[in-house]
């Protein structure tokens, strides 16, 4: 009877790692090659589900930044708490790799789906239990996947210990892992998420887990006891994960129609968001990252107040700059104009410019805004571009999502208002949304003092969107503000006879003591703005 070569490569006692008394080197190079292969699928495996589960806080608990700061350090820890547990594995080594394998590509790759899932079916009133499931997860798949690297050091030393020194196996089998970690750092808001999603994504590498334990049944097939129970357990583990593969897009819809709660006409993750489009009885909604940006029956009111104040104050703009707004519903409150001959849009995400350039639904609700003559669009970070540009322009409309983290709430200090000023005409007008004075007064005043501390004039006002509630605009300007003497025909929303109403704030919306600039050193903003809203939740 011929011999494994992996069993002849182990000593008698194919059970532990010691007493290891074979010295004859081992006779094939491939089972070394796919076990070190093994540590770079290992790596990206365990990489991809902690990113994923960042992303899907973020994405159904909001705040990036501390989510994935969060998420990051739980799942580190548990990794290192999976280290230190696997000194406690003294035998089978193989068996028990084999088995922490299917582990972590079932939990790990079904994470994502089971995530939403719950979230789905949980009341919002029941928020802590999901961060519970989902702290909970990240700790157990982290220490799972800490577990992992440690056995397969000892596996590789035992069976190739005459090719190996202490630090030659170290720095093999660290250098395949930072290639896995690497290569997945980059595929996976590149490739990963805009093609597959975060559930698919998750259940392909699960399988990718479990396609490790199948190796590990076939080169370790020679001293694995009970192969046939270990072969039927892997087959059931491909089965689950295949099937829950088959059927993640009607998941994903399902849950997403439980979300959002009307029917979904677009989704698509990009490489900055999730861009959600629903349709109900009420009309057209839009979604980033599970935010409301605008509903079709009211975002007239919110994109007349945003537009017209500084462009009928201005008097005859000829050249405009629009940051954000890639749903080109303010580029179309500017068309009104006759007076304007070159509008710039700078939107981060091309995504939404072909989006709403392209889909009829939208290209209606903007009147073909982003088809005009007049209109340029570059999409690029607004920071970088203001930066690189030497353009003036006689109007600005700066229309962000809220600085709910700190990537947006860079566009929300003095450095960034600071290079708005360099780029408005002497008599001209920018105009910022800047959240609710209601709901976040400490959070929409900041702005307002951050808008000032840079030497411009701020003239705040605010106007009411039932999808949002009260909501706040500043102005800015090195002139003050004056009533403008006519506005554009057609509006549904502003008058020149409500104008003013506007620019009054009752006592529950006035200004806070003791605000403190918006910088980039501090983004104080984002700390107010969590705060206050998070009183909600």
């Amino acid at each position: 009877m011929s011999q494994d070569p992996i069993a002849t490569a182990s000593s008698p006692d194919a059970a532990g790692d010691t007493d290891l008394a074979d010295d004859t080197p081992a006779r094939a190079s491939m089972p070394e090659v796919l076990l070190l292969a093994s540590v770079f699928v290992i790596a990206a495996c365990g990489l991809v589900y902690e990113l994923a589960a960042g992303a899907l806080a973020s994405y159904l608990l909001g705040d990036s930044v501390l989510q994935f700061s969060t998420i990051i350090g739980a799942y580190l820890f548990a990794m290192g708490l999976g280290s230190w547990l696997s000194r406690y594995i003294d035998r089978q080594l193989v068996a028990h790799f084999l088995r922490l394998e299917l582990l972590v590509g079932v939990i790990g790759g079904l994470m994502p789906a089971a995530l939403f899932t719950v979230h789905s079916l949980l009341p919002p009133s029941q928020a802590l239990a999901f961060r519970v499931l989902l702290y909970g997860l990240v700790l157990l798949v982290g220490t799972l996947v800490g577990l992992e690297i440690p056995l397969v050091m000892r596996i590789l030393k035992r069976h190739f210990r005459q090719r190996y020194a202490l630090k030659e196996l170290v720095s093999q089998v660290l250098t395949f892992d930072y290639l896995g970690a690497l290569l997945v750092a980059v595929a996976f808001p590149l490739l990963l998420v805009p093609q597959l999603g975060l559930v698919r994504t998750g259940l392909f590498f699960g399988l990718l887990n479990v396609a490790v334990a199948v190796w590990a049944l076939w080169l370790f097939r020679a001293e694995l006891r009970a192969w046939r129970s270990h072969a039927l357990t892997c087959a059931v583990a491909i089965a689950l994960l295949a099937a829950a593969m088959a059927g993640a897009d009607r998941l994903s819809t399902w849950a997403e129609d439980r979300f959002y709660g009307e029917q979904i006409v677009f989704k698509e993750s990009s490489n900055y968001q999730r861009i959600v489009v629903t349709q109900g009885a009420g009309g057209t909604r839009l979604f980033l990252n599970g935010n409301l940006q605008f509903h079709s029956r009211d975002e007239y009111r919110y994109h007349e107040a945003l537009v017209h104040p500084a462009m009928a104050a201005q008097g005859a703009p000829r050249r405009v700059l629009v940051l954000g707004g890639g749903d080109g519903m303010a580029v179309r409150e500017i068309l009104r104009y006759p007076s304007v001959e070159h509008i710039t849009l700078v939107e981060l995400d091309p995504h939404m410019t072909t989006l709403f350039s392209t889909m009829p639904l939208l290209r209606q609700l903007n009147q073909d805004a982003l088809r005009s003559p007049k209109l340029e669009t570059v999409n690029a970070d607004a920071f970088g571009w203001l930066e690189a540009s030497q353009a003036s322009f006689d109007v600005i409309v700066i229309d962000f999502p809220d600085p709910s983290n700190f990537a947006l709430g860079k566009l929300y200090t003095a450095s960034f208002y600071k290079l708005v000023d360099q780029h408005l005409a002497a008599s001209g007008y920018a105009v910022i949304q800047a959240t609710s004075p209601l709901v976040a007064p400490r959070a929409y005043w900041t702005v307002v003092t951050t808008v000032e501390s840079v030497g411009l004039t701020a003239t705040p006002y605010h106007a009411h969107v039932p999808s949002f509630g009260e909501w706040g605009y500043v102005l800015a300007s090195r002139r003050p503000w004056s009533m403008p003497r006519g506005l554009p025909a057609g509006l549904r929303f502003l008058s020149l006879d409500s104008l003013p109403a506007l620019m009054s704030f009752p006592p529950d919306m006035a200004r806070p003591q003791g605000l403190e600039v918006n910088r980039l050193s501090n983004q104080v903003l984002v700390h107010e703005f969590e705060r206050e809203w998070g009183k909600l939740h």
